[in-house]
């Protein structure tokens, strides 16, 4: 029986008329409604014809998650007054509950893209709705994308609504083909604010880590909340290991005062539904990640604690680790989360953090398509027949790079050909629903070691186990087997999943061809991952044939394997290492059948920091890990001079030997280039090393180490770049002489290492002499440093004319006493210059 009261309190009921007259006119629609106002549940029941008069026809309602996908079927077919499998139906991975009566089927983006991939068409279907669009995951964009394309060329009658509770209406209307935008009103209650940060700093999150000290605050808020408030407490955390610390912290019902609950993807079936039902009597905490922002609704909630923690997916492609991050929520889903305190009645919302951080928050998080790896995302796109997603029309096109590392690996794989056009191996491994790394794992590792055996240990890698499992692979698989907790039945269920979708899986041999679990573990982690093998290069560190760095943790037990398949890594913001959080030990024989595709010999001639000279030797790698070398007689004259030119470059041209004569050419010649430009060189050291052929020459080409490098004169090879074509070489004494003669006929040297060339002189040496040098052409004054006879600075002019007239009266006053034996006319400008002391004056 229809629970009709139920149907018609829901606020999205008034919506309807515009959203079926837009879906009429257009073939698509934006539908906005905030969480709580049936868009979920109403909506494809209206559209599917099971709630009135209306043409029947078979919805499929795309969510996010499973858990999400789960509750909406259970929803429905609780609103129809009948069991989930009947009119209303889920598919998730893993687990399927439609029957031959099924019209509305919930299904999870990834589910629907694998249909999209096996029936463009989507036979039968009338309507497409996809839920939580805001939430911007890249299997919904993808999903999204794809639908457009289907009905732009296949099926235009295939009607399309992306649903969302707080979206980007205006943009998702464009995608949509100027769809109208119908805008469904919530009836909700006030929610008051109580801002409630720690008392102390807490260290921000980084990696997966969160500060131990914020979730002790957070259980405490909690407490404080229970005290202050009447009804349901959910509370947002950004992962299962942060529910499971605070739940461990706020202790059981008779400590609390209430039950204490965690709902999340990997919670079991029975736990959700439990949340989902509401509670049968006393108060109930719920800790919970952002799966309950909007894909759920939690009743009895009067009252959220939100941590202001979320998880996003990152990817170092330099270093080839992705992982998911803890971030500071947005602004956007702060909302979304007080929003779920008033929903019944008012609430409050306690915020683990102040008003003025508030204003520092992200508007909105980040779409998945510009931070996550695009591996999984480029062979979707690849089978769907545009290898470069240049055709597809998404929110955000693909970063390029991003892209291109993903293009990468699927070749890599074999997933795709050197055009990037799909291969049949790709399209087996987009076929097994698994990241293709994981596919490629299963697809090879199978036929090494079994089907059976390899799916269980992909069925690890797809969901990491828990981190009391341990970070030893094979230790890990032994306890999923052996123990009979939540995740080892989920993981259970998978592996029968990859084990029956493994084309011609019979045909395998089912115990793995007598591998141990050890060396089974190992294969498959390094096929998955072959960048991240890495071999051991001290205690507990070890290197990544990717050249990242590796360190495992103090109690591991893999601390002394000699090679290791990385799993699962990350890599703290301050670390120079990545941080090991899960591997296999593995042999060397693996780790180059693994990695063969970054295997390497050949010469290896390079300029060495260490050793500050070339070395010479014939290396064999695998990627950065070096497995042989030894010394090479007679390298390539080629390799040698590009090692010493990039010793040149590391270490500066004083490798070269300057002599004085040399080393003034050069500033000369930087004087005149500065002054004059062309065809005066520029002799800087970035200059001179573009350049070594002009001035190096056949030098370069015969020196064969350090030593011979030191024993090149650079003054005369810089000779070589004079101007001798247009005949200034000849000026070169005119313009900037090495030396000035000085009326007492001292040649003296020019100084030309500063900005101004400087000419340091015995004041005596000057008398008589009026007019100030002058170089480049006139253009530029000599600087005059004047020295009293012990040869220290007495003045400094570049105006001798105007220092005889106003400044030298000073000096000869200071010194004369001091130095009665030099003369110190009293009209210098007519006096006789002199390089002795000749009596007073």
């Amino acid at each position: 029986m229809i629970h009709r009261d139920a149907l018609d309190r829901l606020p999205v009921h008034s919506a309807l008329p515009a959203l079926t007259r837009a879906l009429d006119a257009h073939g698509a629609a934006v539908l906005c409604a905030p969480p709580g106002t049936g868009k979920t549940t109403l909506v494809p029941l209206v559209l599917a014809g099971l709630t009135g008069d209306g043409p029947r026809q078979r919805v499929v309602v795309a969510e996010p998650r499973r858990i999400a996908a789960r509750a909406a079927a259970r929803r429905m077919a609780w609103l129809l007054g009948e069991d989930v499998g009947e009119r209303v139906g889920f598919t998730v991975r893993g687990e399927r509950r439609v029957g031959p009566r099924t019209v509305v089927e919930v299904v999870t983006t990834g589910v629907l893209l694998q249909r999209l991939q096996r029936d463009p068409e989507l036979a039968g279907v009338g309507t497409v709705v996809l839920d939580e669009c805001h939430e911007r995951h890249l299997d919904a964009d993808t999903a999204a994308a794809f639908l457009l394309d289907v009905r732009a060329a296949l099926r235009p009658e295939l009607r399309l609504v992306a649903a969302s509770a707080t979206t980007d209406a205006e943009g998702w209307a464009r995608l949509l083909g100027e769809a109208p935008v119908v805008t469904a009103e919530s009836v909700t209650h006030p929610v008051e604010i109580v801002w409630a940060p720690p008392e102390r700093p807490v260290r921000p999150p980084h990696g997966m880590r969160v500060d131990p000290a914020l979730l002790e605050h957070v259980a405490a808020v909690v407490r404080r909340a229970l005290r202050e408030r009447e009804g349901d407490v959910l509370c947002f955390l950004p992962g299962v290991g942060e529910i499971a610390r605070v739940a461990g912290r706020l202790g059981g019902r008779e400590a609390l005062g209430a039950e204490v609950l965690q709902v999340h993807g990997r919670a079991p079936a029975a736990v959700q539904d439990a949340v989902l039902a509401g509670s049968s009597g006393g108060r109930r905490v719920v800790l919970a990640t952002s799966v309950a922002e909007s894909s759920l609704t939690v009743p009895g909630v009067r009252v959220v604690v939100d941590a202001g923690l979320a998880r996003e997916p990152r990817t170092d492609h330099a270093r080839g680790l992705s992982a998911l991050t803890t971030v500071r929520a947005s602004r956007a889903a702060g909302r979304q989360r007080a929003g779920r305190a008033g929903r019944e009645a008012p609430g409050a919302v306690y915020r683990c953090w102040s008003e003025a951080d508030d204003v520092r928050l992200p508007g909105f998080p980040a779409a998945e398509i510009l931070v996550a790896d695009l591996t999984a995302f480029a062979l979707q796109a690849a089978c769907w027949g545009d290898p470069g997603a240049s055709g597809l029309a998404l929110l955000d096109p693909p970063p390029a790079g991003a892209m291109a590392a993903a293009r990468e690996v699927l070749e890599a794989t074999g997933a795709v050909a050197a055009d990037g056009r799909v291969t049949d191996r790709g399209r087996r491994m987009a076929r097994l629903g698994v990241h293709p790394r994981l596919a490629r794992a299963l697809l090879d590792g199978a036929a090494e070691a079994g089907a059976r055996p390899a799916a269980e240990v992909v069925a690890l890698l797809s969901e990491e186990p828990p981190r009391e499992y341990g970070d030893d692979l094979a230790a890990a698989w032994r306890t999923a087997r052996r123990d009979g907790d939540a995740y080892g039945a989920r993981w259970r269920a998978e592996a029968r999943r990859l084990e029956g979708a493994l084309p011609g899986s019979g045909a395998a041999p089912a115990s793995g061809g007598g591998l141990p679990d050890d060396a089974v573990a190992g294969l498959v982690t390094a096929l998955a991952y072959p960048e991240r093998v890495a071999r051991l290069r001290g205690e507990g560190a070890y290197l990544m044939v990717s050249g990242t760095g590796a360190q495992l943790g103090d109690g591991s037990r893999l601390r002394s394997a000699p090679w290791l398949a990385v799993a699962v890594a990350d890599r703290p913001v301050t670390a120079a290492s990545a941080r090991v959080l899960l591997g296999a030990v593995i042999d060397e024989d693996t780790a180059r059948a693994a990695a063969g595709a970054l295997h390497e010999e050949g010469e290896e001639v390079r300029w060495s920091e260490e050793r500050r000279d070339v070395v010479a030797r014939r290396v064999e790698r695998l990627g950065a890990v070096e497995l042989a070398s030894r010394p090479l007689a007679e390298p390539g004259p080629g390799l040698v001079r590009a090692a010493l030119e990039d010793g040149l470059r590391r270490e500066g041209l004083g490798l070269l030997r300057w002599t004085a004569d040399g080393a003034g050419l050069r500033e000369r010649l930087a004087f005149l280039h500065r002054e004059l430009g062309e065809p005066w060189p520029d002799v800087s050291d970035a200059a001179l090393l573009e350049r070594p052929d002009d001035w190096l020459g056949w030098e370069l080409e015969r020196a064969r180490r350090r030593a011979d490098l030191e024993r090149l004169d650079g003054g005369r090879l810089l000779e070589r770049l004079l101007p001798w074509a247009s005949g200034d070489a000849a000026r070169l004494e005119e313009l900037a002489p090495e030396r000035i003669q000085v009326p007492s006929g001292s040649r003296i040297r020019v100084d030309y290492g500063g900005g101004q060339p400087v000419l340091a002189v015995k004041l005596q040496e000057l008398f008589g002499w009026q007019e100030t040098p002058r170089l480049a052409g006139g253009r530029v004054p000599v600087l005059v440093h004047l020295l009293s006879p012990a040869g220290r600075p007495a003045a400094v002019t570049a105006d001798l004319a105007s220092f005889w007239r106003d400044g030298y009266r000073a000096v000869r006053a200071e010194l004369r006493g001091r130095y009665p034996r030099h003369p110190w006319p009293e009209d210098p400008a007519s006096a006789m210059p002199t390089r002795r002391a000749t009596g007073g004056h």
